[in-house]
């Protein structure tokens, strides 16, 4: 039966991202907010959501397997994204020229994402040495740090950003017959889509401990797996649809974008909130992530843009944590 209450916490996190985003993308037209800023933070915040309920109702709800269920949450979320998020962008790409919808070359705005691969580096870098310093004063100074260096990136991706276009949208869910619904709707619906986040992640936190027994795995392994499987598709979705517009820019802002709020701000909270003392399997994550990273960084570096090809690196980059985890790291301990 935790089999069947998992599956529906993962399912109304799922909806509730939808709900989310589509109101999150009207907010930022509302308020004429630049396509840059939306991609990168309003979109890239909204659809990162349903991990920061996750880790949040983890975290409160104390103890240390909800605690593995938290912090494996957060550490997922960030590979996720830096390697199978880039992997189905590149691929979007490739099967949309092959459909001759757009060409092989990825426009967008460089200044933007080379801004979020950076500053992902820098903060996933500071997460980690956080979780292998043994001092408590030093792990919370990091924190601080990471709150502040989120800050700085948003005030500099909103000030920075490319002016608001008129770009085609989406009907409001609420409002599916309002050209232009109005700002009172965009934020119920916004609110809903926490609401229903926060519930699902409840049934979701319960479940994974339970079904992580069963199955003889740890709950912060099965957290860094499925939780962002599931609640990365939003992420996913909206790119290869944005990709498939020619919308460059929002397609890969909106996974860079999620990238550094989820290394920055969701690590801050894991810790202040937890011993954040990282274990082989959850640095895996972290390391997985900060290679992908640096993959695309050096080829935007070298090449001022990136290629599609170089975005399906990803997918052999994921591939790497669960080889680790489950065949390398258990003949290591074995020894």
């Amino acid at each position: 039966m935790s089999y069947v209450w998992l599956l529906l916490g993962l399912g109304l996190i799922f909806l509730a991202a939808e709900v989310f985003t589509n109101a999150i993308e009207w907010f930022g037209k509302r308020l004429s907010i630049s396509e840059g800023a939306v991609g990168s933070v309003l979109a890239a915040v909204g659809t990162a959501l349903p991990e920061t309920s996750v880790a949040v109702v983890a975290i409160v709800k104390g103890g240390e397997h909800a605690h593995e269920v938290g912090v494996g949450a957060i550490l997922g979320a960030p590979m996720m994204l830096s390697t199978l998020a880039m992997f189905m962008t590149g691929m979007a790409v490739l099967v949309f020229a092959g459909m001759g919808l757009r060409t092989t070359q990825i426009s967008a705005n460089y200044k933007v994402v080379g801004r979020d691969l950076r500053s992902f580096v820098l903060v996933y870098m500071l997460a980690l040495i956080a979780g292998l310093i043994g001092f408590r004063t030093g792990k919370l100074a990091i924190a601080i740090v990471l709150i502040f260096i989120y800050a700085a990136y948003v005030y500099k991706t909103f000030a920075h950003g490319a002016e608001a276009d008129d770009d085609e949208m989406r009907p409001l869910h609420i409002c599916p017959n309002a050209e232009v619904p109005r700002l009172r709707w965009v934020l119920v619906q916004l609110l809903s889509g926490v609401a229903l986040m926060l519930f699902g992640a409840d049934i979701l936190v319960e479940n994974v401990k339970i079904v992580a027994e069963h199955i003889g795995i740890s709950a912060l392994v099965l957290s860094v797996i499925i939780v962002p499987i599931a609640t990365e598709l939003p992420e996913k979705f909206n790119s290869i649809t944005w990709m498939r517009h020619k919308k460059d820019t929002l397609a890969l802002g909106n996974v860079t974008g999620a990238m550094v709020f989820q290394s920055s701000l969701l690590p801050a909270i894991g810790i202040i909130a937890t011993p954040w003392h990282l274990e082989p399997r959850a640095a895996a994550a972290i390391v997985v992530a900060l290679v992908a990273s640096f993959l695309f960084s050096v080829e935007m570096l070298i090449r001022k843009r990136l290629s599609p090809y170089v975005l399906l690196a990803g997918g052999l980059l994921y591939a790497l944590y669960p080889i680790f985890v489950f065949w390398v790291l258990p003949n290591m301990e074995a020894r």
